[in-house]
Formats: C-alpha cells, structure tokens, sequence
C-alpha cells in the first residue's frame, strides 16, 4: 500500500534516465488504477457491497462518459430495494349478532303453575322446579292464550296459577253421563266440559256460574232451545250462542272477563267466546246437562 502510496503522490522516484520515460509511464498507468478504485471506495460511504476484481479493473480503466460523474460509485442491480409483497389478508365477515329474546317474568306462582299444567300436559314440556325457563314461559304464555288470561305474557301470577289448579283438579268421572252427549258443569272447581260415549271430547275449561244470591242450581237438565243471539229482558244485554236448560239459566258467552271473580252470573253458564261457540256446535236441543259441586261463597 504504501508503494502504491509513493507512486499515486509521484514523490521520491530514482531511476536511469535512459529508463525514465517508460518506467513514468508504467507507474503512471498502475497508480492511476489504484487510485481510481481506492478513490471510489471512499466515495461509496461503506457500502457493504463487495467488489471482485475484475469489476474493479474494468472500472478503473473505462473512460467515464460525457454524463457520468467519477464521484458516482457503480451500481450493482442487487443494491435494488427489494420491493417485498404486500401480504394478502382475509377478511372474516362479522357473524350476525344475536338477537336475544327476552324470557318470561317468573311470577310467585311458578312452582304451582308449573305442577298443574304438568299434570295437565297439553302445553308443552315443563320443569317443576320454581324456576322460570324457557321452555315454562312457551307453556305459560300458550296456557294464558286459551283461557283469555291477561296478559298473556308468561308469567305465573295469581289468576294463572288460579286456573290452572282447577283445571287440574277436575274429576271428569264425577259427572253422571246418559246416553249421547252430556254438558257437565263442576261449580267446586268453575270448569265445564263435555262426554260423548264416555269420553271426554270438550274441555275441561273454565266458566264463571251464578254469584251470591243467584246460585246456579245442580241437578240433570237437558237443553230446551238454542240460539245465536238471545236478548235479556231482565238485563237488557244480548247472550251469544245461548243455550237454555232451566227457566231462564243457559249456557252463553261472556260479556266480561270470566277470570274477575267478585262477580258472577244470575245463574247462567258464562264461558269464554272459543268455548261458546263450541258448546254451542255440539250441544242440540235434547243434550243432557249435568250440574254438580258448589261454587264457594254462594
């Protein structure tokens, strides 16, 4: 390094002047080389490319162009940035939220509806455990809807718990049938159904019977007359699908809510607008009607 040193400086040379032309020449030639790429390593600011070389003397020796700049180093195609590919990500799309639905008020009743409308079973599964789930609410809520309890929103409350204890609790073996069909009528329990051949083909469901001083009288009546709509002179109200067994006390729809039970009828079979019609389509004239037990307080 350091001859190459001495000769790119051109100090402190000794040589026969018969030899002085062609050894200046010489050293000329080999010092501008090595000075060029000491030169252009510098310049490179440390580039960590490496140079063989063959780069090297090619590039020493080249005449740089009209638009190169000696101060340029050279490029190599590998110094490139390497442009890097952009990952491709998949986008999940967001599952649909849940609605969930809200589930039924438990009532103070829970434990004794439940029990009665297992025993009924005719309104879906449900768990007698004094805790409302969902399947209990479907019952309710189905339950409520048939006997026109309100509001029919599932939760086991006094008058569902009411209603759903006496269905239950009806015996159906304790109405004397006669041949054909018999309209039975439990005052204990507040339910009506009817037998046909001995078995049950309607109800049991509920009713509302004669109030305090207007008691429905028991005893084996049959139907006299019937019709779609009978006026009440006394009363001055009509009575749908009107069935009348004994003087002036029939079967017929409510005109009320049958579930308010400081009240009552004069005597009357009330029921439920759905039952009506059906007592109404069944029974004829000539059907046997069957009252027994006492409604409490009358």
């Amino acid at each position: 390094m350091r001859l190459r040193h001495d000769n790119c400086s051109g100090e402190g040379a000794v040589v026969d002047k018969g030899l002085r032309l062609a050894a200046v020449a010489v050293v000329v030639l080999v010092g501008a080389g090595a000075c060029a790429l000491e030169s252009q390593s510098g310049q490179a600011g440390g580039d960590a490319q490496s140079v063989s070389a063959g780069q090297g003397a090619t590039g020493a020796s080249a005449s740089p162009g009209p638009s190169a700049s000696p101060t340029t180093p050279p490029s190599s195609p590998s110094a490139s940035p390497t442009v890097k590919p952009t990952p491709t990500t998949t986008t999940k799309a967001p599952k649909p939220k849940t609605t969930t639905t809200p589930g039924c008020p438990q009532g103070e009743n829970q434990r004794e509806v439940e029990t009665a409308l297992a025993k009924l079973g005719t309104f879906g599964a449900v768990t007698v455990d004094g805790r409302q789930s969902a399947a209990d609410c479907a019952a309710i809520k189905k339950f409520q809807q048939r006997y026109g309890i309100r509001p029919a929103a599932g939760r086991a409350g006094p008058t569902t718990a009411d209603v759903a204890k006496r269905l239950a609790a009806t015996d159906t073996s304790k109405c004397k049938t006669g041949s054909g069909t018999t309209f039975c009528v439990d005052l204990t329990h507040q339910t009506v159904f009817a037998i046909q051949g001995g078995k049950v083909v309607l109800g049991p469901t509920v009713t509302r019977t004669g109030m305090p001083g207007y008691a429905t009288p028991t005893g084996a009546y049959s139907v006299r007359n019937k019709a779609l709509k009978e006026w009440s002179n006394p009363y001055e109200v009509w009575l749908p699908y009107w069935q009348r067994f004994n003087g002036g006390i029939g079967f017929h729809e409510t005109t009320t809510y049958i579930h308010t039970k400081s009240i009552g009828s004069h005597g009357c079979i009330n029921l439920l607008p759905s039952d009506a019609r059906a007592f109404y389509k069944l029974g004829k004239v000539g059907t046997r009607v069957y009252v027994f037990g006492h409604r409490q307080g009358t």
